[in-house]
């Protein structure tokens, strides 16, 4: 029985999807629920399953094809089982001289056959250019199987090879014995071309992906539509430091999860955000929306791409959810589970550049925010402090701002309201 393969219900807001990778090829043996093909959206990347175990027939799309909802992308055959099929090693040269007939005539072959072929069967015949009617099957009614047209391999694989006429062959002798010195003769060296030094490469062309087509798009769309200008200033992460060390093992403990710099920021961030409302919110036409939530993306950098996960309802939650949410979405970041919910909204982002030790930079606002704060390596630096140099661990933020709604009296405002915050963290319980 052949099963339809079809591409899932996409999301609304998601109108086509592009044939990312296929994990399976025709002939393998495939589990109920196993990844047969990557789909990649302008968002995340689905996997699509097998719905029920057999053996993979056929594609009927190709890497690349651009798909919707429905459209059939394979057909598995499920009406007998068939055993895991085993890895075919690359032909010798020797094997490969087995062949008795060329690729057309085992096309041709194929279609005047009388006998069901399955496509593991087919798929050796015509990687060995083998004509079917010239092999006994051992199977139901005379079919043939993959043991049969391996006994047949085995068999004539020492046999004088009939020379394959497929497009780009070459056919290699070899040099006649000779039987003494004298008559062997001398090898000439021919000269042998090397490029110059420094002679560069060459150059790869490949398509660009749906995510970073995506991005790219955002990213001028943000530069185009946005006045956007940016803020600087320094903190001192010292008090954020002491109360990390004194409290990190109980908070492990606690909330099964590792005490980090993120959940500073983010609380510090949504007390701002109270405090200067612009910033959360979002320019629509002629209108300015304001938010009344507080949904914080936290951007994360994959392999395919930067994605931007949103953490919802941020001031509802205390340290320890914050920091078992972020963790979660690098995981799913990482092994590309994370979900379109995950990925929509979102009314505020902050990105930490400092992960990879960036020092300093100026973040790109993320449509239809209105502010983005950036993050950066923390430093050891030498500082003033009641008069007296002291070494403190520092920080440099970055807030980039929509000049159209925000001004710069209510930007400087808000990231010094970030670094009131954090240099005094009992103030972020405190409320103050």
């Amino acid at each position: 029985m052949s099963i339809q393969v079809t591409v899932p219900n996409l999301p609304e807001s998601v109108q086509n999807a592009t044939l990312s990778e296929w994990r399976k090829q025709p002939g393998d043996a495939i589990s109920v629920g196993e990844t047969l093909v990557e789909l990649e959206t302008d968002k995340v990347v689905l996997d699509v399953p097998a719905p029920e175990a057999g053996v993979l027939a056929q594609h009927l799309r190709r890497q690349g094809d651009v798909v919707t909802s429905g459209e059939l992308l394979a057909i598995i055959e499920s009406a007998v089982a068939q055993a895991s099929p085993v890895p075919q090693a690359i032909p010798t040269m020797q094997e490969s001289a087995t062949s008795h007939a060329s690729v057309e005539e085992v096309e041709e072959s194929l279609h005047v056959y009388a006998q069901p072929i399955s496509p593991a069967v087919r798929r050796l015949l015509t990687e060995h250019c083998l004509d079917a009617a010239q092999i006994k099957g051992s199977g139901k009614d005379g079919r043939l199987t993959k043991q049969d047209i391996t006994d047949y391999l085995e068999t004539h694989k020492l046999q004088p090879a009939i020379p394959v006429t497929t497009p780009n062959a070459v056919l290699v002798t070899a040099p006649p014995a000779f039987q003494t010195d004298t008559q062997r003769p001398a090898f000439v060296s021919s000269p042998v071309s090397t490029p110059p030094m420094g002679e560069r490469q060459g150059e790869r062309r490949v398509p660009m992906t749906r995510l970073r087509a995506r991005i790219a798009e955002r990213l001028l769309e943000s530069q185009r539509s946005t006045a956007t200008l940016t803020t600087f200033n320094e903190v001192d992460m010292h008090k954020v430091f002491e109360v990390r060390n004194q409290y990190k093992a109980k908070f492990e403990k606690e909330h099964k999860v590792k005490l980090g710099f993120m959940s500073f920021f983010v609380k510090a961030a949504v007390e701002a955000l109270k405090r200067f409302p612009s910033v959360n919110a979002s320019i629509e036409g002629n209108d300015i929306v304001y938010h009344d939530y507080f949904d914080i993306g936290i951007a994360v950098s994959t392999d395919r791409g930067l994605v931007v996960p949103v953490l919802r309802g941020a001031d509802a939650l205390d340290f320890g959810s914050i920091e078992k949410a972020v963790v979660d979405f690098s995981l799913k970041a990482r092994d590309g589970k994370l979900s379109l919910d995950d990925l929509t909204g979102g009314t505020f982002t902050i990105t930490n550049g400092g992960t990879y030790g960036s020092l300093l930079s100026t973040p790109i606002l993320n449509p239809p925010q209105s502010g983005i704060l950036g993050m950066h390596a923390i430093k050891d630096r030498p500082i003033v402090e009641n008069g007296q140099i002291v070494i403190r661990p520092m920080i440099y933020l970055a807030f980039s701002y929509d000049h159209r709604l925000i001004d710069g009296r209510e930007a400087v405002l808000f990231l010094y309201t970030i670094k009131e915050l954090l240099e005094d963290p009992v103030r972020l319980l405190l409320k103050v």
